[in-house]
């Protein structure tokens, strides 16, 4: 990242910015476009999104004026207003990999389904792909990840988000040497397991937010997802399965983040977890096996040891994925990815008692939401990733609140690409 500055300078001053295209123009995608708007180097040049005005107002939010945008679902079109130097409004998600000038595709949607049709798309057409999208990340971002490096392309998780921003941590240890221990993020509530859109409904419109997301961040899908996404990068795999979901501050962290015959609440290290009160941030436990190493860092006030906290006590979302675009276009690096392969899962849970022939919803709805599992365990159990429920699913026999779905409970869309890119990563990773 210390070049990006000077190199964005100089692909200004030679007239060839970075065009992205950004998919969705919600609170996350609205936030890119506002922050790229004030790059040199780099271009919000096509969004997309299913109602065009809300593309065109990201765009005006951003004090893009409409005299320079084209509104337009025609390739063609689209292709030669990029060339002029216009902004592009699309209604057409399947533009956003095929327009010609566009180097990089963001997926802001947060949508499975439509996270693995946009990267698919994204690497066919050799184009980097940014995912916004944790939730296709957390079921199919391994062979997404395969199909990429075969193609020559980036795909990559967003700096700003809690996996990008722990990966930052977990760099920095690994790379200095540190053996570490364990990796996680804050929330910032107590989980409650019953919230819908419904009970959110209030709250969610005094932040802005669709009801959908913050009853997944509520019922704590959310949190496990992007667990999920951590373990995948690292091979570190829950504790138990949900997590401790500990409440703890900074100081006493590692406290509790040591194995149980020390006084913590861990059976093992490389561990993944979540805690509440120090949200929100994420955090990192390391140790090292030197005492001149334990002296220094008791010097340099990291604590008495054996065990140290690195704690980074923000995020930004998606005002901190223009570092990733950067990293992707022009170093050719992922900021998160699942290099590991499968190593969690965000499994399913009746959220309700639920009736043979009744249809679910998926993440953030009224019947179920997910917690993480290590993924052997997961494979072993049939349990379903949430990532594959939506609206489409059925339900075949009656299943208690509170219950893990297994496969052979439910009648999945089995035509649809997540459900046969997820088939293909059981079958070959």
């Amino acid at each position: 990242m210390l070049n990006m500055n000077k190199e964005l300078a100089r692909l200004e001053k030679e007239g060839t910015p970075i065009k992205v295209a950004i998919v969705g123009a919600g609170k996350m995608g609205k936030g890119l476009v506002n922050q790229m708007s004030r790059i040199r180097g780099m271009l919000p040049a096509l969004v997309i999104n299913r109602n065009a005005e809300k593309a065109i107002n990201a765009l005006l939010s951003a004090g893009i004026k409409k005299d320079d945008m084209v509104i337009s679902n025609s390739l063609k079109k689209i292709n030669f207003a990029l060339e002029k130097g216009k902004y592009v409004i699309s209604e057409d998600i399947d533009i956003a990999a095929k327009a010609n000038e566009i180097q990089v595709v963001v997926d802001a949607t947060g949508v499975p389904k439509v996270g693995a049709k946009l990267s698919m798309d994204a690497i066919h057409n050799g184009k980097h792909i940014v995912m916004l999208n944790v939730e296709a990340d957390s079921v199919v971002g391994p062979i997404l990840h395969r199909y990429a490096k075969e193609a020559g392309v980036i795909y990559t998780g967003t700096a700003g988000d809690e996996p990008g921003a722990v990966m930052e941590l977990y760099d920095f240890a690994v790379g200095l040497g540190f053996e570490v221990l364990a990796i996680g993020k804050g929330k910032n509530n107590p989980i409650n397991l019953e919230a819908n859109p419904s009970t959110v409904y209030d709250e969610a419109l005094k932040k802005k937010l669709k009801p959908h997301m913050l009853a997944a961040f509520i019922d704590g899908t959310n949190t496990m997802i992007e667990m999920t996404c951590m373990a995948n990068a690292t091979g570190f795999v829950p504790d138990i399965r949900g997590g401790h979901g500990i409440v703890s501050n900074i100081d006493d962290l590692t406290s509790f983040m040591r194995l149980k015959e020390k006084g913590g609440v861990l059976n093992k290290y490389e561990v993944v977890d979540y805690v509440r009160g120090i949200a929100p941030g994420v955090f990192l436990i390391f140790t090292t096996n030197l005492e001149e190493v334990h002296s220094q860092l008791e010097y340099l006030k990291m604590g008495s040891g054996p065990n140290y906290v690195l704690y980074r006590p923000y995020h930004l979302t998606s005002l901190e994925t223009p570092n990733t675009i950067f990293e992707a276009c022009i170093n050719r690096r992922a900021t998160i990815a699942p290099t590991e392969g499968v190593i969690a899962d965000t499994v399913t849970v009746a959220k309700k008692n639920l009736k043979a022939g009744e249809k679910l919803d998926g993440i953030g709805g009224y019947t179920v939401y997910g917690s993480i599992e290590e993924y052997k365990v997961a494979k072993n159990q049939n349990l379903v990733p949430i990532g594959l429920i939506d609206e489409d699913t059925k339900v075949l026999r009656d299943i208690k609140k509170g219950e893990f779905i297994t496969y052979d409970m439910v009648e999945l869309d089995c035509n649809s690409l997540i459900y046969k890119l997820r088939k293909l990563q059981e079958d070959n990773m």
